[in-house]
């Protein structure tokens, strides 16, 4: 491992493929933690890597392991947080210090990600997809600190749109207020996650990474902080009927509000519970898109790094 901050390690692959102005795509950790079940959460992180691998740049899953930020992990350390699922700490930007401080072991969310991504010298991150304000914020004021990290933290998010379970046109209301660039890539609406579109259409449409790169380009090089969100639809061939995951989504909202579920624990439930209500055809989407979102973050990643080294 080499490093650029005391307390970040970077994969050698990683730090080799930086240093050469190579392409590299990170990944979170939280999608192995609290996203699936085991064995399928590992098996799918070590999909995504190759996936990304296969299109021409190096992947970087990010996690905070023994108290070190950590860029680029190993397959046992990619076993470790499969395993022990939700015992793994989840982390967000509030938890990391505390975390760090403590030798402790978490699994990153968007902000976490982008957090440490950023520090390694990583521009593009692909991820299932972005959290955002919840449905019944305006009493709650549960809002992810994904949008916030987005607003301040210059790394492309390529993602299925926000998580179908949110308030999708309050969540675009703030990226807009914030600044955030949300990108249609081959698409002028905004995804829904499960379904390849919503009811919100999108102000920016481009259909080739090279479009997207140079975007994120201009953005950076005018000193603008914000990262962007690529939104990229689920493939066809995966996408979920809207009314059946409409239904499931409402079953497992109302089930939260029931049994008291907020907070961090909201988002792992409300998917868990989709997925049993659809017969675990979600989770298999999930995984679709999941390396979907690699497959064009590794060929945004390849675009970007030709312009920064030209």
């Amino acid at each position: 491992m080499s490093s650029t901050h005391p307390l970040l390690d970077r994969h050698s692959e990683v730090a080799d493929a930086l240093a050469a102005g190579q392409a590299v795509v990170a990944l979170e950790s939280t999608i192995i933690s609290h996203g699936m079940p085991w064995p399928q959460n590992a098996e799918t992180a070590l999909a995504v890597e190759a996936e990304v691998r296969a299109h021409g740049a190096v992947p970087a899953t990010i996690a905070i392991i023994d108290g070190r930020l950590k860029a680029g992990l190993t397959p046992d350390q990619i076993e470790r947080l499969g395993r022990s699922g939700h015992a793994v700490a989840k982390v967000s930007r509030r938890d990391i210090a505390a975390l760090v401080a403590r030798g402790g072991t978490g699994a990153t969310t968007v902000a976490a990600t982008m957090i440490v991504a950023a520090l390694a010298g990583i521009r593009v991150f692909a991820t299932g997809g972005i959290g955002g304000v919840h449905r019944g914020a305006e009493s709650s004021f549960d809002i992810s600190a994904d949008l916030q990290e987005l607003a301040r933290t210059p790394v492309a998010v390529v993602c299925a749109g926000a998580k179908s379970i949110l308030d999708l046109g309050l969540t675009l209301e703030y990226l807009e207020t914030h600044g955030v660039p949300v990108i249609g890539y081959r698409s002028d609406r905004l995804p829904a996650f499960f379904t390849r579109d919503s009811d919100f259409r999108l102000d920016l449409r481009l259909d080739e990474a090279a479009d997207v790169a140079r975007v994120m380009h201009a953005q950076w090089a005018l000193g603008l902080p914000a990262g962007l969100v690529i939104a990229n639809p689920i493939p066809e061939a995966h996408a979920l009927p809207r009314e059946a995951i409409d239904r499931a989504i409402a079953q497992a909202l109302d089930e939260a509000r029931t049994q008291g579920i907020a907070g961090k624990a909201a988002t792992p439930f409300l998917l868990a519970r989709v997925n049993e209500l659809t017969g675990g055809v979600s989770l298999a989407a999930n995984i679709q898109l999941v390396l979907n979102n690699a497959r064009l973050a590794a060929q945004i990643a390849r675009a970007f790094s030709a312009l920064s080294s030209g």
